[in-house]
């Protein structure tokens, strides 16, 4: 799944963000959902999410 809906993130799932650094690249960081930052119900970039070691990015994978 992709990371465009915030109902398919909670916090705790296992995800793959791009980091606004990597924005360019494509470069994904995988990590555990801490919480959901994105307010609305779809982001056609991806949901923004803070995982638990504290790197915020747009959701592109649900793993």
């Amino acid at each position: 799944m992709d990371g465009k809906n915030r109902s398919d993130i909670k916090p705790g799932i296992e995800v793959a963000i791009v980091l606004k650094e990597d924005q360019r690249t494509g470069k994904l960081t995988e990590g555990i959902v801490q919480n959901i930052l994105t307010n609305s119900q779809f982001h056609p970039y991806g949901i923004k999410v803070r995982l638990t070691n504290g790197q915020v990015g747009r959701v592109q994978e649900i793993r």
